[in-house]
């Protein structure tokens, strides 16, 4: 099964019984772990700090989620793609639009902190 057809099959939130299906895009290697959004395709992207190596990135990964999420580890499942870095994650026990809002939260921006910078010579 190709990648196109896997994203036919699943849209980037859709229901699965007790639950949602969501299509990934996983960046290891980088400096932070979290939720960087929505691609333009529809797809979440996740930075991991995670290498690939030995199942690590994908550990990660579902840590992340539980944690972003609000559910146990044990409720989110790699369902394909688990050695690659477009993956299908499966999340049970919530509803697609739950998990939409709660992604979409993860992934904004944070606001800047405005204020003076202090000058440490006097």
């Amino acid at each position: 099964m190709t990648r196109d057809d896997l994203q036919r099959r699943f849209e980037r939130l859709s229901p699965r019984g007790a639950g949602a299906a969501i299509a990934v895009r996983v960046l290891p290697r980088s400096k932070k772990s979290e939720v960087a959004g929505f691609m333009p395709d529809g797809r979440l992207k996740v930075r991991l700090t995670a290498p690939p190596v030995e199942g690590a990135a994908n550990r990660a990964l579902v840590e992340l989620l539980a944690q972003v999420l609000e559910v146990r580890a044990a409720a989110i499942e790699i369902v394909a793609g688990a050695t690659g870095r477009d993956k299908i994650v499966s999340v049970l026990g919530l509803a697609p639009e739950l998990v939409d809002s709660r992604l979409r939260a993860a992934g904004q921006p944070k606001p800047a902190v405005r204020g003076r910078r202090r000058s440490l010579s006097r």
